[in-house]
């Protein structure tokens, strides 16, 4: 991050808020702090300003493309060109099939569209200059699944997919992607699902390690470092993956006996 731009979305608290400040402590010569809450954004901007970084805090509404091109427009006039974009705004929508559509429609919008439009955004510059740095957080629900949250689970496996499709396409024009996909963080976003009564969230917050978003933000930095694509705060979700893909039905059965047991 020495010497780069890095653009954040819903970096007003959570894994965002600890990301920022560690890209901005790792050099960066500019931070763009994003959230819905124009206060927590400032908030965060200002901390990392007192901590001796540039940083600058606007609120977004990731579910709308030129709210996300005001995003790369502050950030390019107050810092220069955008060399990383960190897509990590979301939300956790439970319900099935038969959720209502303004449900299914908000987490399309902000757990997909909004890094389509990120994407769009920032790779015609990155493209022209060889180099750019694509990072979106889409959590271990879009490798595995989230029992009781349909919405989020299939959203999150739309955002990796869209993710790799990146990768392949611009990865040999010097465009590097990643992915975080955390199981349970201790986040304002579990602790809203949880209060709110999605068992899902609540179910995978006793299950495995709850890590702190600083821990998250560690490996995110090691993982960019590395310039890995798939990044792995709890490295237990690697295994289930794999066997989730080596014996798919096998992993269905054992996912209705976890969701039989949490009943």
């Amino acid at each position: 991050m020495e010497n780069k731009v890095a653009v954040l979305t819903g970096a007003g608290n959570g894994i965002g808020e600890a990301l920022a400040k560690r890209m901005a402590a790792a050099g960066a010569r500019g931070v763009l702090v994003s959230d819905i809450s124009e206060s927590d954004a400032q908030r965060v901007a200002a901390d990392i300003v007192a901590a001796g970084g540039r940083a600058f805090g606007v609120a977004a509404d990731v579910s709308s493309e030129a709210a996300i091109k005001r995003l790369v427009e502050t950030a390019e006039s107050r810092f220069g060109p955008v060399d990383l974009f960190c897509s990590n705004a979301g939300i956790v929508d439970e319900g099935g099939a038969d959720a209502p559509d303004s449900k299914w429609e908000r987490s399309w919008n902000i757990n997909v569209m909004a890094h389509v439009f990120a994407a769009r955004a920032v790779l015609p510059g990155m493209l022209a200059r060889g180099s750019g740095y694509l990072l979106s957080t889409c959590s271990a629900a879009g490798l595995l699944t989230s029992p009781g949250a349909a919405p989020y689970a299939v959203t999150k496996h739309a955002a990796i997919a869209l993710a790799e499709w990146l990768s392949i396409t611009h990865g040999d024009a010097g465009i590097r992607v990643s992915v975080i996909c955390p199981q349970a963080v201790r986040t304002k976003l579990l602790e809203d699902s949880i209060s709110s009564g999605n068992a899902a969230s609540d179910a995978f917050a006793k299950v495995g390690k709850l890590l702190e978003p600083d821990e998250v933000a560690a490996c995110v930095m090691k993982g960019l470092e590395d310039e890995i694509f798939l990044i792995l705060p709890h490295p237990e979700v690697q295994g289930f993956a794999e066997r989730k893909v080596a014996n798919i039905d096998r992993w269905l059965a054992g996912m209705r006996k976890f969701l039989t047991r949490q009943a």
